[in-house]
């Protein structure tokens, strides 16, 4: 379907009120390419007719839809093996040792989709059962897409879902087969895990502060005085001592003074009150 000018820039600056995600002019062929499927499902001519309903606020449903549907909804099981590398062998180990006395860690999973780097996460703990026996492990996926979010809730990956990261023996240890549907999460392993609906402008969620924060591959989509906001935000929901995983291709420098590189691990930031120091400076 065609789209015409005024029709996408209504579109994109509900999208952007929404969410706080840019959609430049440069990019609105994705409001054809992702809106006309949608329009057809919904029985909608064009998508200056949903353009014209979203602009005069008649149908919040729709709007929902529309905004769920435009969202990048791009995971996969371990995305980044790098990342979780760094998670299993250096800041998990590290958080054992800090944090003995209270014997509780809380981890985030901001802008996480359908839930598979949630999973990913508590996997890397239920196979280690014996080494964190006893401890209090939290982990909450959050995502601005309800139907992500329920997706990840009700925890049925297709086929292709779970070959994208998810090395074979992880499949069968973790997932049940469901007939002709695909695996659905194990209930011990969903047991670990809790998921929200949740906008990274908004107000931190509740429960006290995490251990660490995963925000990877979503400050791509904001201008920079929105990355500046969503950095300051998660700085008050992160531990003094935490840390911060971003994308390979993300940075937090030049946007917000509210976090340092640290200098040991690719990818990840400390609280500037930690001041980034290596476990060896601080010591």
């Amino acid at each position: 379907m065609e789209v015409s000018l005024r029709a996408a820039q209504i579109i994109a600056g509900r999208f952007e009120q929404a969410t706080g995600q840019s959609l430049a002019p440069e990019r609105f062929w994705r409001i054809g390419t992702t809106l006309s499927p949608f329009c057809r499902d919904r029985g909608l001519c064009s998508i200056d007719q949903l353009a014209c309903i979203i602009d005069k606020g008649t149908d919040a449903e729709l709007s929902l839809d529309m905004i769920d549907a435009l969202l990048n909804n791009e995971t996969s099981f371990f995305r980044d093996a790098g990342a979780f590398g760094q998670i299993a062998e250096t800041l998990l180990p590290r958080l054992r040792a800090d944090r003995a006395a209270e014997r509780r860690i809380r981890i985030w999973s901001a802008a996480c989709s359908t839930g598979q780097e949630a999973y990913s996460l508590a996997m890397l703990f239920g196979e280690q059962a014996e080494t964190w026996a006893g401890w209090r492990v939290e982990i909450f996926g959050s995502d601005i897409s309800r139907a992500a979010i329920q997706h990840a809730r009700i925890g049925l990956y297709s086929q292709f879902e779970v070959q994208r990261g998810l090395p074979i023996r992880k499949l069968v240890s973790w997932f049940d087969p469901v007939l002709d549907r695909g695996w659905r999460v194990k209930a011990d392993l969903a047991a670990m895990v809790t998921f929200g609906r949740h906008n990274l402008l908004g107000p931190p969620p509740a429960g006290g502060r995490f251990d660490i924060i995963l925000c990877r591959n979503a400050l791509l989509y904001f201008s920079p005085d929105r990355r500046r906001q969503l950095l300051d935000g998660l700085s008050l929901a992160i531990a003094p001592d935490g840390a911060l995983l971003l994308g390979a291709g993300e940075t937090a420098s030049g946007f917000s003074g509210r976090f340092v590189h640290d200098p040991d691990m690719q990818m990840v930031y400390r609280p500037a009150s930690f001041g980034g120091q290596s476990r060896a400076d601080a010591a």
